[in-house]
């Protein structure tokens, strides 16, 4: 029976038309949705909240079918309970978000204003980086503290990407372009630094390590991290390794999030720009700029 499932397994990955590749991405998907759902059953009531608020994307049809279908193949009456009790608790959560969406969408202009206003001075012209940096500290704990509560979600994205669409279209402040574009940088910063995949057992993997030290690090500082830390610099990180392990954290992003999202663009965005700096940097040291 084994040999028969690897065997249909192989013919599925062969297959024409993507049937296997698109087998494969079904179980991926299932996979997270499980480790979803387990996370929100082992979660208190504040856990729970906060839990659905940062994966609110993650309920959609797909979702309630697998839950459901967990439910039906409960072995007890008290751990179908418990599913039933739970999916209850989601919904009710989610509908609540999902009713304050207009409310939210409006007020995402006030939620950006205040991650800016430590960083703006209305009396001048706006400049970047901001003279003091203790503004900027003060703006990435803004960016936490939102991010924390739900405030920065699809709605918020969508006004970031707008302001920032226009002030490149107008040509006449790059600061202010300079400073949406952070914004948005410390976004990915956050939600990207929350999963490690750093280690596998007792081992720890050097290049996702690296990897989740660019991904919090500011963009400033990518440039020195990467020459200390590659094999073309002072380290022993190989550029190879760091764009396997960057395309791996990728597709996991495109797993884990609802395409064609704005959040689902500007993570990848942030990867992709670590990546190209890494190439930047590997090209100029080799003396074979573009």
């Amino acid at each position: 029976m084994h040999t028969a499932g690897v065997w249909v397994w192989r013919s599925l990955s062969r297959a024409p038309g993507g049937v296997g590749q698109d087998a494969e991405e079904a179980f991926k998907k299932t996979v997270e949705i499980d480790r979803l759902i387990d996370l929100l059953r082992h979660a208190n009531p504040q856990e729970l909240q906060k839990t659905v608020v940062e994966n609110i994307l993650a309920f959609n049809e797909g979702f309630w079918i697998r839950l459901a279908a967990r439910t039906d193949t409960c072995k007890s009456e008290d751990d179908k309970k418990d599913y039933e009790e739970l999916a209850l608790s989601v919904m009710s959560i989610v509908d609540r978000i999902v009713h304050k969406t207009n409310e939210k969408i409006e007020s995402s202009t006030d939620v950006l204003q205040g991650i800016l206003k430590p960083v703006v001075d209305e009396k001048e012209e706006i400049s970047w980086p901001p003279r003091d940096p203790e503004a900027l500290k003060a703006m990435e704990e803004e960016v936490t503290q939102m991010e924390q509560e739900g405030q920065l979600d699809e709605g918020f994205l969508s006004e970031v990407n707008a302001q920032l669409r226009q002030a490149k279209e107008d040509g006449d402040k790059p600061g202010l372009v300079a400073m949406l574009q952070k914004v948005l940088q410390l976004y990915a910063s956050r939600v990207l630094s929350k999963r490690s995949y750093a280690k596998r057992g007792n081992e720890v993997l050097k290049a996702e390590e690296f990897l989740e030290v660019l991904i919090k690090a500011p963009e400033e500082e990518w440039n020195k991290l990467l020459l200390d830390s590659m094999t073309f610099g002072k380290g022993d990180v190989s550029p190879e390794d760091l764009y396997a392990v960057i395309k791996k954290r990728i597709e996991r992003t495109l797993i884990r999030t609802e395409g064609g999202s704005y959040q689902q663009r500007v993570l990848t965005e942030y990867l992709k720009g670590i990546q190209s700096r890494a190439e930047e940097i590997v090209q100029v040291f080799q003396g074979k700029p573009e």
